[in-house]
């Protein structure tokens, strides 16, 4: 019952985190917006029917079923055709309409004696201002989790202390990892090195990290180490000799280095049998920056290969493949992740909640770096129609031409409706994957 409770708060949390994360993000467009004059009709966190509103002056505050999204409502967010211009009432087509419905809507929420209050009127300069105020709180949001997580937390390293001791020597390329009546006894195990016990120095070289304790075991195959470790509070005086033996080559990344033929790479190195225990070590303030830019490097990566990414969620969802864990989800799988580690009883719960802190960070990331990607109805698409205006409007100026006006955004309404019918299949997809074929924690 309480894995359950468990698995169900650490959901809990980390929807309530999302919808602060989107209410925050509006609060970054509402605030300049209504800074800078624009009548803002509706704030809302979510989108489809309303489940309560209340209205605030001249603005409706309320949060909607479908829990997704949020946008706030500008008045003029579509300029007329033509500067000046009356909203056109015909139209031929499909798309044509798209178009027409998009300025009539925009025509409609400018009241009489508002029509200096609208969106599109603003400079450019407080256009951009507006659109990226909602990325840069996500942003700010990031920044702070991550404080959090890696200064008021700290994340898990390798420390010096010894987590575990192998019963004995089994090759990296062998079949089986399993010890055999015939398998040599493990050098660590021999010595009487035990879990627990915190390495001091090796042959009189302290001992500051596991790294270095493993660089110096590995290239000591056939010599006798002199060991000293803390256990109990009490110094203990061991001899150990590493065995030279087969392990696995891994690179920076912690991973296993393979050939030309995708097969493993191994080396000859000197072996005792110990593993080293994991512990949360604080961070530094100067962490925090690194950490918020190597995640939005990663996102933008991911998104940069996202149709390829796709592709594998799909062949994962609709066949033997696995996922892969390092690919996109939904918030069916971000939920999912989340009431695994929460319900984890063998993790202190301090790193449970820690854990949490990260995704909710992450996430906000990713909210950044998707809101800036330049297609409507996204903030960047907003973003870079209102710097296409003023590079229009300052070759105008150079060569002395008529001021061409806004730049007509309501004509991207059919590729608006386009990208939200992707999106739309994109999440379909990837909460089909996360339910038959979720990604593993482990």
């Amino acid at each position: 019952m309480e894995t359950v409770l468990l698995y169900i708060l650490g959901i809990l949390v980390v929807l309530v985190g999302i919808a602060v994360s989107i209410g925050l993000h509006e609060v970054g467009h509402l605030v300049p917006a209504k800074l800078f004059g624009v009548r803002v009709g509706q704030y809302m966190i979510g989108f489809g029917p309303t489940l309560f509103s209340r209205k605030r002056g001249e603005t409706e505050y309320g949060v909607k079923a479908i829990p997704l999204g949020g946008y706030i409502s500008m008045t003029g967010m579509y300029p007329p055709a033509r500067e000046g211009g009356k909203v056109r009432s015909a139209s031929t087509g499909f798309f044509q309409s798209l178009v027409q419905d998009a300025r009539s809507a925009s025509a409609d929420t400018i009241r009489e004696g508002d029509e200096n209050r609208v969106f599109y009127k603003l400079p450019v300069y407080k256009r951009v201002i507006i659109m990226l105020g909602g990325p840069f709180m996500n942003l700010v949001i990031a920044v702070v989790l991550f404080a959090i997580v890696l200064c008021g937390f700290g994340t898990q390293q390798l420390s010096t202390t010894v987590g575990s001791v192998s019963a004995c020597v089994v090759p990296a390329s062998s079949a089986s990892q399993k010890c055999t009546p015939d398998a040599a006894a493990a050098p660590g195990a021999a010595a009487g090195i035990k879990p627990g016990d915190k390495i001091l120095s090796i042959n009189g070289s302290t001992i500051d990290s596991w790294t270095q304790a493993t660089s110096i075991i590995r290239k000591s195959a056939g010599d006798s180490l002199a060991i000293t470790v803390l256990r109990d509070g009490k110094k203990v005086d061991l001899t150990a000799t590493p065995l030279l033996t087969e392990r696995y080559v891994y690179d920076a990344a912690g991973k296993v280095v393979e050939d030309a033929s995708k097969k493993p790479v191994t080396e000859k190195v000197g072996f005792l049998g110990i593993g080293a225990a994991y512990e949360l070590k604080k961070q530094p303030v100067s962490a925090v920056l690194p950490a918020v830019g190597t995640t939005i490097g990663q996102d933008v990566h991911l998104i940069l290969n996202l149709p390829a990414r796709l592709v594998d969620v799909a062949n994962a969802a609709f066949g033997p493949g696995a996922r892969d864990p390092n690919g996109p989800v939904s918030v069916v799988g971000v939920g999912r992740l989340a009431g695994e580690i929460t319900s984890i009883n063998t993790i202190p719960f301090v790193e449970r909640f820690s854990y949490l802190l990260g995704i909710i960070a992450s996430l906000n990331v990713a909210l950044l770096v998707f809101n800036l990607v330049p297609l409507m109805p996204l903030d960047g698409g907003h973003v870079a129609g209102a710097l296409w205006e003023a590079i229009r409007r300052f070759f105008a100026k150079l060569f002395k031409r008529r001021d061409p006006g806004p730049v007509d955004t309501a004509r991207l309404v059919p590729l608006t409706f386009a990208i939200v019918i992707v999106l739309g299949a994109m999440s379909v997809l990837l909460i089909y994957a996360d339910i038959v074929k979720p990604i593993p924690i482990g």
